[in-house]
């Protein structure tokens, strides 16, 4: 054999071993990778159990803070997008476990996208191992929310009983010292009356104000027949329509029915046709109608009243909110009226609607899930059948 075939022997002998060396040295490594993969996503036995079985948003991260196993409850707060987590303040939180080999817990406040609300948590990190750290979190958004309501109801309702209890003493007051002028103190009565009743009136909206917040009137519904609620609301505004000289005109009878409280719905609709009695000039008209659409029932209340600006459209259903303080005071209003409609209407799984153009009248609208009539309804004859027979 020659010198030059022993040469290309040698080369090609070379060629071949290092390609070998080549493969066998990379499918190590890639075995190696695939071996610090699975040491680094698989968790210890039990701990998906464990997560399984948390009714708490819960998340397990690695050492760069990808999530590795989340509970349905955080997935759906939005605290991870299924890789990562989506707030720095947890990010943080966990690095501080990590490092400090310790659980580590805090309060915080983490900012949503626009249109949601934040959240208020709990959350506590505690590490796994070396890496991965257990993330748990209390969602305490409810919670804090209702406090501040209560909280805002208490002050809102302290300030608004001072006014008509300050009109009260004073007036008493003045009606003793008018004891010897018999017009003096039938003036200051009749004004002590006026007061009595918006102070009598206020309280009773406050009781009914925080019975329609605690209640759900779901848990034991019954079909209610809007007809006759209707027929009901106005028959107990009736005397202050007549005081105002206001007609209030009921649509026809419609068939309709609905699922929830009945005297809640009353006092709903009520409420509505009371506030269009009192914004409504005298000899004005209010009309009053419900029908169906797609499965839900719109009761309507309209009026052609002095209507609601359009800065105070968004406003009207908050508590105590009143759009003229003035009128309010004349026609003993006590800014509760429209916001217990709201929570009437929400309980029940609707909402209510407002269309409103200033002078020309306002329409509120409630709009309530829609339910068949009871099989015994169509047997059962009217209140006007019942009075001609």
């Amino acid at each position: 054999m020659s010198a030059a075939s022993i040469v290309v022997l040698g080369i090609v002998f070379g060629l071949t071993v290092g390609v070998l060396f080549t493969v066998l040295i990379r499918a190590a490594l890639d075995r190696g990778a695939e071996v610090l993969d699975l040491q680094a996503t698989a968790l210890p036995d039990g701990a998906l159990a464990v997560l399984d079985a948390l009714t708490q948003p819960a998340l397990v991260v690695d050492g760069s803070n990808s999530v590795l196993q989340a509970t349905p409850e955080a997935l759906a707060l939005g605290l991870t997008d299924g890789r990562a987590l989506t707030h720095p303040e947890l990010e943080r939180l966990v690095d501080e476990a990590r490092t400090d080999c310790a659980s580590r817990g805090t309060d915080l406040v983490l900012v949503r996208a626009a249109g949601a609300r934040n959240l208020v948590v709990t959350a506590r990190a505690a590490p796994i191992d070396t890496t991965r750290v257990l993330l748990l979190i209390d969602d305490r958004s409810d919670a804090v929310r209702l406090e501040a309501v209560r909280r805002d109801f208490v002050a809102n309702v302290s300030h608004e009983l001072k006014t008509p209890i300050g009109a009260v003493s004073l007036l008493s007051e003045a009606l003793q010292s008018a004891a010897d002028d018999p017009d003096q103190v039938r003036r200051f009565a009749a004004r002590l009356t006026t007061e009595a009743g918006r102070l009598g009136a206020l309280v009773q909206q406050i009781i009914e104000f925080s019975r329609v917040q605690g209640a759900d009137p779901l848990q034991s519904a019954e079909a209610v027949p809007l007809d006759e609620v209707l027929r009901a609301a106005v028959d107990r505004t009736r005397v202050a329509a007549e005081a105002r000289d206001v007609s209030v005109v009921l649509g026809k009878k419609s068939g309709l029915w609905t699922l929830g409280d009945r005297a809640m719905i009353t006092t709903a609709v009520q409420n509505l046709v009371a506030n269009a009695i009192a914004f409504s000039a005298t000899g004005g008209h209010v009309g009053l109608g419900v029908r169906s659409r797609e499965g839900v029932v719109e009761i309507a209340v309209s009026d052609q009243g002095i209507g609601i600006a359009e800065e105070d459209l968004d406003r009207v259903f908050e508590r105590f909110y009143r759009t003229d303080q003035a009128r309010s005071r004349s026609t003993g209003g006590t800014g509760l009226g429209l916001s217990i409609v709201k929570h009437i209407a929400e309980n029940h799984g609707g909402e209510v609607r407002l269309w409103s153009r200033v002078g020309r009248g306002s329409t509120f609208t409630v709009r309530l899930p829609e339910t068949p009539a009871p099989a015994s309804a169509a047997a059962r004859p009217s209140r006007r059948e019942k009075e001609r027979a």
